[in-house]
């Protein structure tokens, strides 16, 4: 991961002028006890299946579904910013895709339920461009019987 202090001056106040949005709405509701809850991964790494097209900066391209019986070697990343550092995945796929430890979670009763799809999105976007597509991926979810993420942002 990029640090800041190690960016160079003109970098730094790039970075620095990115506004942040806020929110008004708070979506923090009560729900089932954790081991009850079925869970998703949503991660911003820019994971997809291998032979499934890279992500693209086109918009619209926001996400991928990743179907929970994948193995290591068919995830890819076509994450392309200079600023992340793709050697953790490649040695550990759990560092942005942590299905191991869940299906472990769901093993021991810690959890639920593993869901049957995760979803990645590029990390490079600016999130108050992805509400439309974040109010259809919530609906599939909701199908799903999914009542809990473990988000990864990147």
């Amino acid at each position: 991961m990029a640090r800041l202090d190690s960016m160079n001056e003109k970098e730094q106040k790039f970075i620095l002028s990115v506004p942040c949005p806020t929110y008004d709405t708070q979506p923090w509701v009560e729900g089932p006890s954790l081991s009850k809850r079925r869970v998703a991964i949503i991660t911003t790494g820019g994971l997809h299946k291998r032979g499934d097209r890279p992500f693209t900066f086109d918009p619209g391209d926001l996400y991928r579904i990743i179907p929970g019986d994948i193995e290591a070697n068919d995830l890819a990343i076509s994450h392309v910013s200079t600023n992340f550092d793709h050697s953790a995945f490649q040695q550990d796929w759990n560092v942005l895709f942590p299905i191991d430890r869940l299906n472990e979670l769901a093993k021991d009763g810690t959890i639920g339920s593993v869901a049957d799809y995760h979803y990645s999105f590029m990390g490079a976007t600016d999130p108050t461009q992805m509400e439309s597509e974040a109010r259809e991926l919530a609906k599939i979810l909701k199908k799903d019987k999914v009542d809990a993420l473990l988000l990864l942002p990147v």
